[in-house]
């Protein structure tokens, strides 16, 4: 097998160089006929060209096909780029849209709590519920203002609209509030027109019942429900709700503050009622009046006779 290997490669040899020698004529003639400057052999250039080259097209065409993928793999990731860069813009302009809904949403109830008619002699602190600290048993929420702001417990406070309850704990930057549904919460109101008083009794419900209503035929659903400032907690005239009708058709409370959406609340300052230190100075003691009162008619009387008695004599 070795002998027959050594055979063929002695015949190929001479036929290589023979192959080698013919394309190496021809490529010299063909560059001795493209540098011959003459109208006969640009025909014949001319003619050449006209014969091989449209032969060639079954051979470019695949160089063709595969230049045009090579262009359509560079578009299409051109287009996978922008559509990324389009996600991105996309995605950046959506966290800017809700950071402008939230900031419409936080205008609109600060405009809210500006609306708001309170007594010119109340001055309120406004401060942001951090958190819901209710449970099913309590309701509250926290502030992010406390001692160091000026607050102080059994402030009132308010929502843009209505009254949502009272301070109940401060710390040094935070304060509990007690939401008026709270089963603790107890608030003096007037029901108006008829001015009936009572006591607005959380019950953990959407809906406090009224109690120690005197005369509850006079009262009616829509009627409205304010403070009476009783007990000095809760400053008078701040509005509370409407009177409403209950499922168990008891006189309940729809309250103006919405609690679902308890978002910048008002801390209303209370002014401390004056203190009377010595009642003396306003009134005058009983006895002291009637003693001046005597001693002022007997000087009376004696005046009168004496200047009565000259003419009797």
């Amino acid at each position: 097998m070795t002998r027959d290997r050594g055979g063929n490669s002695d015949i190929n040899r001479p036929v290589r160089r023979i192959l080698v020698g013919m394309l190496v004529l021809g490529l010299v003639a063909m560059f001795a006929l493209w540098r011959i400057d003459s109208p006969r052999m640009e025909r014949f250039r001319i003619a050449v060209i006209d014969r091989v080259v449209p032969s060639f097209d079954w051979a470019l065409a695949p160089v063709t096909r595969a230049a045009g993928l090579l262009e359509d793999l560079r578009f299409h990731a051109r287009i996978h780029e922008q559509n990324q860069e389009l996600r991105r813009e996309l995605q950046q302009m959506r966290a800017w849209r809700e950071a402008a809904l939230q900031l419409e949403q936080q205008n609109a109830r600060l405009l809210e709590l500006n609306q708001v008619r309170l007594d010119p002699r109340l001055t309120h602190l406004t401060g942001v519920v951090l958190a819901d600290s209710g449970s099913p048993f309590r309701r509250s929420v926290l502030l992010n203002v406390g001692a160091r702001d000026g607050i102080r417990d059994g402030w009132a406070v308010m929502d843009g609209l209505g009254l949502v309850g009272r301070v109940s704990g401060v710390g040094s930057q935070t304060a509990r509030v007690i939401l008026v549904t709270d089963s603790n919460s107890r608030v003096p109101v007037v029901i108006q027109p008829s001015g009936q008083r009572a006591i607005l009794a959380g019950d953990n419900g959407p809906l406090p019942p009224v109690d120690f209503l005197e005369s509850p035929e006079q009262v009616r659903p829509g009627d409205r429900v304010v403070t009476t400032g009783d007990g000095g907690v809760f400053p008078a005239g701040l509005l509370v709700g409407e009177v409403a009708m209950g499922a168990d058709r008891s006189l309940r409370v729809r309250l103006s503050a919405d609690l679902q959406r308890l978002e910048f609340l008002r801390v209303l300052r209370a002014q401390p009622t004056e203190r009377i230190e010595d009642p003396g100075r306003l009134l005058v003691p009983f006895e002291a009046g009637q003693a001046g009162a005597g001693q002022t008619g007997t000087g009376r009387t004696g005046d009168a006779l004496a200047q009565g008695a000259p003419g009797d004599g």
